[in-house]
């Protein structure tokens, strides 16, 4: 990485998230990450995670004017008994309650049904164009009821495989190191690293 930037290499995030941003720094041990300053985003509207974190960058490329890099991010959830979503719709699946309405949906659906996945995808846009990405994926299952008090979105009832118990109760340690987000953050430092 050091052949990329003198210093600490800076990243500009292209999201209004802040659990994502800070998320994402401890995720990338050396880099500083910059939320993107905007006041308007363009709207998810890619068929897939890649379409839409690719679409966040080349704004935040088009937006940002230091010769900086900058990430763009989509990351969701996939249930088995959803037919695989609500994907690339879960930030804005059950509007303030996604973890309730999830729930709600699963109702009576228990073994294969409750099988799930997380998806990230990171899409790296350097000062001179160059694109890079990162796709990292956590799975698991849904669990009854929710549990747990760190992490956010759907870890209170994300229990990954071989846990026997939630990502908000394994805690932000954890997810450091075993999250989809921090799966794509490691894809994605390897490919800045070739």
């Amino acid at each position: 990485m050091g052949s990329l930037a003198t210093g600490v290499p800076t990243a500009v995030f292209a999201s209004r998230n802040p659990d994502k941003a800070r998320e994402l720094e401890a995720l990338m041990p050396g880099w500083r990450i910059e939320q993107l300053a905007a006041d308007i985003f363009p709207p998810e509207v890619g068929d897939s995670y890649y379409e839409n974190a690719r679409a966040k960058a080349l704004f935040g490329r088009s937006v940002e004017k230091r010769q900086l890099w900058v990430l763009g991010e989509d990351s969701g959830i996939e249930v088995a008994a959803l037919d695989w979503g609500p994907g690339v719709f879960s930030a804005r699946f059950g509007a303030d309650d996604p973890v309730g309405r999830l729930l709600a949906e699963l109702v009576g659906i228990e073994s294969d049904g409750r099988r799930a996945r997380y998806v990230c995808e990171l899409v790296a846009v350097a000062p001179d164009g160059r694109e890079l990405r990162g796709t990292g994926i956590l799975e698991g299952r849904i669990g009854h009821e929710p549990r747990g008090s760190e992490g956010f979105g759907y870890d209170p009832i994300f229990v990954p495989e071989g846990e026997a118990i939630t990502v908000a109760e394994l805690g932000n340690a954890w997810k450091r190191s075993n999250s989809h987000r921090a799966r794509a953050a490691r894809a994605l430092l390897e490919a800045l690293d070739t």
